[in-house]
């Protein structure tokens, strides 16, 4: 099983290595053509695509780091390495979303902005298409490693295919006698950036402190409670190492079973929470009832 958790992670190098590319070359294209054609929003896209860069790459060292075995400092591995990578990252987007904030404001306030040209509304639907069907590999590739890591670059890059679409839709729109469309749209991409990070930290954040999906523990604490031999739960904590998830749960059983009898019920608790609900590792205590 270890093994073959070690193999999901390199697996799920593939997802970001794509992510990476496809985000180099898309962001050079807005860059240059908004550039050229004068376009905030494509810019402003361009910019967002570059902070996606940093978010793919930084999940790609965390997937190689949590590959790492336990060591005498690291006695439950590396696996939070990717979640400390996912929270620098959304510091690094907040800044560059600010930033597109602020010279679209500035823009809008000078009032001297023109219409871009048509090309770069032809980039953003571009664009869109290609992250598009990055999403679909990514999603797909997430779903056969379980892996959240993954699953959040994936959906990063759905997200980055619609604010192209906004991007493009707001060019086309500044071509009716309204160039003020195109900051408006950026304004819009730059929010969109801020609320993308934002997300990315509460997430990381909650993981780190070790927070736990509440619905998961309670339906946790009701399947151990109804298996063989298992009295009542007295307590039960869950955490996270990346994807895997750990459990620490104190079982009641019959005070008269013996020492064999007792660890006989903890294996039996472990063994069902991690080969039916795919937690990583379980820490049973026993109690008498």
């Amino acid at each position: 099983m270890e093994q073959e958790k070690y193999n999901d992670l390199k697996l799920g190098e593939r997802g970001a290595i794509i992510s990476i590319i496809a985000y180099i070359c898309l962001s050079i294209l807005k860059l240059v053509i908004g550039y050229i054609s004068d376009s905030d929003a494509l810019e402003a896209d361009g910019l967002n695509n570059t902070t996606d860069i940093i978010a793919s790459i930084a999940v790609l060292i965390g997937l190689k780091i949590s590959q790492r075995p336990p060591d005498k400092n690291h006695r439950y591995g590396h696996r939070k390495s990717e979640t400390i990578a996912s929270m620098v990252a959304s510091f690094i987007m907040a800044a560059v979303g600010l930033e597109v904030l602020i010279e679209a404001g500035t823009s809008i306030f000078q009032g001297t902005k023109e219409s871009p040209d048509i090309m770069a509304a032809y980039v953003g639907v571009f664009s869109s298409l290609v992250m598009y069907f990055v999403y679909l590999y990514n999603k797909k590739l997430a779903l056969k490693i379980n892996s959240k890591a993954v699953m959040a670059a994936a959906k990063d890059n759905i997200s980055d295919a619609w604010v192209s679409i906004g991007t493009a839709i707001g060019i086309l729109g500044s071509q009716l006698n309204m160039p003020w469309l195109d900051s408006i749209t950026a304004i819009v991409v730059g929010l969109l950036i801020c609320k993308t990070a934002w997300d990315i930290f509460r997430e990381a954040s909650l993981e780190l402190s070790d927070g736990f999906d509440e619905d998961k523990i309670h339906l946790y604490n009701n399947v151990i409670k109804e298996l063989d031999g298992v009295k009542g739960v007295k307590e039960i904590k869950g955490r996270n190492y990346g994807n895997n998830e750990v459990i620490d749960v104190v079982i009641l059983v019959n005070s008269t079973l013996g020492i064999k009898e007792a660890h006989d019920i903890a294996t039996y608790v472990e063994k069902i929470m991690m080969d039916d609900h795919g937690v990583y590792d379980v820490h049973v205590h026993v109690e008498p009832s």
